[in-house]
């Protein structure tokens, strides 16, 4: 039992592929839900079955790196030689140390920050992951190919986050704090979820929509799979009970009783 809820067992292989299909249908997500798997070992980073590569020499920002694998499935591998070496990127998700140009506030002063100091702390207090790895792999959680991943990601909108935050609460209640950067908000998602292995919920930045094509609408949860697990089964539950999405508007004019009785019938 971890903070008074009990641990659920860590979904792998076939159970995994079943709860991304059925958070898919529960949710009528848009893109593919997808994992992510850090590795130390080269050689165990190069085995993953359908492994693709970015193309020699050429950069990407890890965000464009995700956006492929759940829009067009690609199992992509990333390592340091893939990441900008003056972004974040590398430093997020534990493949370098952020260098000095980022960790002082000289990158960031002027533009996302008035001032130097500013622009240090924003550094300061980003999440990340130690800096001891050899490469990330990211892949739809549907091929079954990382099992089992360490985190589960899905891009939603607000409504459909909502339901899956309920889900995550059905059986067993929590109240849930997330984090904001701000700018490299890839840091509260990907990089807080890969670091704690904890439940993460972001607002995706600027960049993420300027170069990952996140759409203006969607947010990015990230987990551990075995609370995918837990939310799914929340999901299935709610569901019986009347509320799933979409969520049918009742009207800002209408009196709430009829629709209000239907989902507390026999509650009085």
């Amino acid at each position: 039992m971890t903070d008074g809820v009990p641990v659920t067992p860590v979904p792998g292989g076939q159970q995994l592929i079943q709860l991304a299909a059925q958070l898919s249908e529960l949710l009528r997500l848009r893109t593919l839900p997808i994992g992510m798997k850090l590795f130390e070992d080269a050689a165990a980073f190069a085995a993953v079955p359908g492994l693709r590569r970015p193309p020699e020499g050429s950069k990407h920002s890890t965000c464009q790196l995700v956006t492929q694998s759940r829009i067009a499935g690609f199992t992509l591998g990333i390592t340091h030689d893939n990441v900008p070496e003056f972004s974040n990127c590398g430093g997020v998700i534990g493949l370098n140390e952020p260098s000095d140009l980022y960790l002082s506030g000289r990158k960031m002063e002027g533009v996302w920050f008035e001032n130097r100091e500013a622009a240090a702390a924003h550094q300061a207090q980003m999440p990340r992951v130690p800096a001891r790895h050899h490469g990330l792999v990211v892949s739809p959680l549907r091929s079954g190919r990382l099992d089992p991943p360490d985190v589960c990601l899905f891009y939603a909108n607000p409504a459909q986050m909502i339901l899956f935050i309920n889900g995550l609460q059905w059986r067993n209640y929590r109240r849930y704090d997330f984090s904001i950067t701000g700018e490299s908000a890839c840091a509260d998602s990907w990089g807080r979820a890969l670091r704690d292995r904890t439940v993460c919920l972001s607002i995706p930045c600027y960049a993420e929509r300027r170069y990952g094509g996140v759409a203006d609408d969607e947010m990015l949860m990230a987990c551990p799979p075995e609370d995918l697990s837990r939310g799914v089964e929340g999901l299935i539950g709610l569901s019986k009970a009347g509320l799933r999405y979409p969520i049918m508007p009742y009207g800002p004019q209408a009196d709430p009783a009829a629709g209000m009785a239907r989902s507390y019938a026999g509650k009085a």
